[in-house]
């Protein structure tokens, strides 16, 4: 038996499987987010070691045999966040998260060196990664920073709570900005970007190597029969891409969560930071992937509905009418999704959601239209940021809460003219995702290129080109929009 955990902003989730892959048992336990200023967002790392023990005894009740006989642990875990801890293990402040915007000033100082830190790094610093955040508790916390003796991703101080050991992997150590990415070992200049050292760091391993065992104390306390192997396992999306199955560079994924996310999988190193292409390693050997991200997709339509005081069902179903008029369409005002700012292909954290061309009548549907349009827009935006390096995937496959939608998979397919397929996965892919790494561990499985099984898809849209034209005359416009909102986006926040 495998175990996958999958440490979210929201939720810690956990899934127990057998060495068939069949799942035997889910569970999940809710977290908070603490947001003191406007911009911060931060977590208490204790929380994480709660949920987990609560996912934990959830399986337990499910299936307490299977359980007790678990071999291997892969984890997973959301990006970027600085975990602090000082030379006695202990955690010195709130870990601040993926999604904190506070070091925009930090991430100018870290890239202003003797030397090119985007080629080395693969990514632009921006105030989403770890590195900028460590330059602002510098400048703004000197005691703490004073303190630190390791910095640890999230999940991997979940690793250290179950293990005592420091380890990383590659893809979520990628996202560090510390990572020589395309050699995969920390990279001594920049770390002394951020005044760190080595020392400061964990040991790197592959996704699907060992990385210690379960500490014994946890081994009596939850009642397993074996020594459990606890394996790398991998940065959130890289471990969602391993429960899909997608590894191979003429695959891809777009996943329509909170965030929007283009995920394809390469064989060698490649790089855009001209457009704010992340490029990371993925969680197997030899491997790494370009990935674009957008900082806010499926919730800004949770937002307008919540707004409009609509279901997401009701406003599907409306925006679906809607568009069979091409009229309305014509006439129909825009909307820029950038809520929280935005990562590809414009890395601003200034630039903010915005509405535009409302008319006497425009009303809700149209409003709701807009804003699964301009999620679409800034979808096409990312995979055109790594069309310009990367020609070689054909197959998309799409997950999360917004691919439940066919008429906005259609919508997407006919946009990108490109075939896109619906998996037939849960929302607990990414730790199906490490629980297969973790299978890596056990010594009696022989056939592991087996592990990585291939993906399952439910129903395949093809592009329909009816509105096309008119679709691509919006998405000029729609670019126009940003780059005239650009100018005084910064000047808009000043009273935040």
């Amino acid at each position: 038996m495998y175990i996958g955990i999958d440490l979210g902003t929201s939720s810690v989730k956990a899934i127990l499987i057998d060495n068939s892959q069949k799942i035997l048992a889910t569970s999940h336990s809710p977290l908070t987010t603490q947001s003191p200023k406007n911009g911060y967002s931060e977590q208490n790392p204790e929380e994480w070691i709660k949920a987990t023990h609560n996912c934990f005894q959830e399986l337990i009740k499910k299936k307490p045999k299977d359980f007790s006989n678990t071999i291997s642990i892969g984890i997973s875990g959301h990006m970027h966040g600085a975990t602090l801890l000082d030379n006695q293990g202990s955690v010195i402040r709130p870990c601040i998260l993926w999604n904190d915007t506070r070091s925009h000033e930090e991430c100018e100082e870290f890239e202003k060196q003797s030397f090119d830190v985007r080629s080395i790094s693969g990514n632009i610093a921006m105030p989403g990664f770890t590195a900028p955040k460590i330059n602002w508790v510098k400048n703004n916390e000197v005691e703490n920073f004073k303190k630190i003796s390791k910095v640890l991703l999230p999940k991997d101080f979940l690793r250290f709570y179950l293990t005592g050991e420091f380890y990383s992997e590659m893809s979520d150590a990628s996202g560090t900005l510390w990572l020589d990415v395309k050699n995969r070992k920390w990279s001594d200049k920049l770390l002394a970007c951020s005044y760190l050292e080595e020392k400061n760091m964990p040991k790197l391993v592959e996704g699907n190597h060992d990385t210690g065992f379960l500490k014994q104390s946890l081994k009596e306390k939850f009642k397993f029969i074996n020594n459990v192997i606890i394996v790398g396992g991998a940065g959130d999306n890289a471990a969602a891409a391993i429960g899909m199955g997608v590894v191979n560079e003429n695959q891809s994924f777009i996943s329509l969560g909170t965030s929007g996310v283009f995920f394809t999988p390469t064989e060698n190193f490649l790089i855009n930071t001209s457009d704010a292409v992340h490029s990371f390693c993925h969680c197997l050997p030899n491997k790494w992937h370009l990935m674009s991200v957008m900082l806010s997709a499926s919730n800004c339509l949770d937002w307008i509905c919540n707004i409009t005081n609509t279901s997401i069902n009701e406003a599907l179903t409306n925006i679906e009418k809607y568009y069979s008029n091409q009229s309305s369409i014509m006439n129909s005002s825009y909307f820029l999704p950038y809520l929280t700012g935005e990562r590809t292909p414009h890395n601003d954290p200034f630039i903010r959601g915005s509405f535009h061309s409302i008319k006497t009548n425009t009303d809700k549907t149209d409003m709701q239209y807009a804003v699964i349009e301009g999620i679409s827009f800034a979808i096409l935006d990312g995979v055109k940021s790594i069309l310009k390096v990367n020609e070689n995937f054909d197959k998309i496959y799409v997950v999360g809460g917004g691919s439940k939608s066919s008429f906005w998979i259609q919508f997407l397919s006919s946009l990108l003219n490109r075939q896109l397929r619906i998996c037939d996965q849960s929302e607990f892919g990414a730790a199906l995702g490490v629980a297969r790494l973790a299978i890596y561990a056990d010594k009696n499985i022989e056939n592991k290129e087996e592990i990585i099984k291939k993906i399952k898809f439910k129903k395949e849209f093809s592009p329909q080109l009816d509105n096309i034209e008119l679709l691509l005359k919006r998405y000029e416009v729609w670019k126009n929009i940003y780059s005239s909102n650009k100018i005084i986006a910064s000047d808009l926040l000043f009273s935040e």
